[in-house]
């Protein structure tokens, strides 16, 4: 069967937002079309739409006879997500503290675990990615399909810088830590303090990706 147009361009879109979120594609980069067709083997029109998807998520810009820039994260966009997003996924641990499961617990220790492991071996990008698991499992608990949707936009941005948090001293521990007084509180069925322990995560998140910008200015725009 031929791929259908539509799913040329999501395909394309997949790969692409994959390698901006992987740093192949850098923050501030110029995307070339050509290039860009040879290279996923599709033809402008689909690659164009694919493009229009990701200006639309916020990963990328376009520029009037420029073409499309990889977006970059400035000070100033972190200061006014974090705490959104601080609400929101704090709300998202509020639901799923009170609808959750024991076979969910069983399900949520064994990603603490795993997260665990990759957090005493160093293992940064298996770190994260346990977790996102994480956060995706409090988000699915919620059940509330608004308040997953407009994380899940935010989170697209978000993914452009936070992974730099993990790399100030001592972050990887606190992040583990942190993640893990959410845990407990999930598990106590402490609806609040699963509330305000996922806000404080949050927050500290950004306290840390200050900190790096503060010592490395020139990995974040001002």
């Amino acid at each position: 069967m031929r791929p259908t147009p539509d799913s040329l361009h999501n395909a394309a879109a997949a790969r692409l937002r994959a390698q901006i979120f992987a740093g192949a594609l850098a923050p501030g980069s110029f995307l070339d079309e050509a290039a860009l067709c040879e290279r996923l083997a599709i033809s402008r029109t689909p690659l164009r739409e694919a493009l229009k998807v990701l200006v639309a998520e916020g990963l990328l810009r376009h520029e009037p006879r420029r073409g499309c820039f990889v977006a970059e994260v400035s000070e100033r966009d972190l200061d006014e997500i974090f705490p959104v997003m601080a609400l929101l996924e704090g709300r998202a641990a509020h639901e799923a503290t009170r609808r959750v499961g024991g076979a969910d617990v069983a399900a949520l220790e064994a990603l603490h675990q795993r997260l665990q492991l990759c957090a005493e071996q160093g293992r940064i990008p298996d770190y994260y990615e346990a977790n996102y698991a994480i956060h995706e499992a409090f988000i699915t608990l919620a059940d509330n399909r608004w308040l997953a949707q407009v994380i899940g936009d935010l989170r697209k941005i978000l993914r452009l810088a936070r992974l730099q948090q993990l790399h100030a001293p001592g972050r990887l521990q606190q992040s583990l830590a942190e993640h893990m007084a959410v845990f407990a509180a999930l598990k106590a069925r402490d609806c609040n303090a699963a509330e305000q322990a996922m806000r404080e995560h949050l927050l500290r998140q950004r306290a840390a990706l200050r900190d790096i910008a503060r010592q490395q200015p020139s990995r974040l725009t001002p």
